[in-house]
């Protein structure tokens, strides 16, 4: 499979996912510790990459979103963004609906 059809489906199968350096449990940046943080905060389960363990969609992944740097939060098949833009939303109380509704319409489909 070819490195942009992995990531095409990565965002096509995680309605909540997260490309990040190391894990949730175990951030390998800063960036992608505060990102996580934020999402756990919301309390909804989330995928995640670690781009570290894949050399091949840290390369091709930024040409395909068009944006450089990570962590990147895509949302039912959306780039919401990267670190700064993850926690501004979270402080500002924009990021938990976004989150939760995801939730519900994936576990919604789930259920079906």
């Amino acid at each position: 499979m070819e490195t942009i059809d992995k990531i095409k489906q990565q965002i096509s199968e995680n309605a909540i996912l997260l490309y990040m350096k190391g894990s949730p449990k175990l951030p390998s940046c800063g960036f992608s510790s505060q990102a996580a943080q934020a999402l756990m905060a919301c309390g909804e389960k989330f995928a995640y990459v670690d781009i570290l363990q894949n050399p091949d969609i840290r390369a091709e992944l930024p040409a395909y979103a068009q944006w450089p740097t990570f962590p990147q939060l895509w949302i039912e098949g959306e780039l919401i963004g990267g670190c700064d833009i993850i926690i501004e939303m979270f402080q500002k109380g924009e990021l938990q609906p976004l989150i939760k509704e995801a939730a519900e319409r994936r576990d919604g489909e789930a259920a079906e």
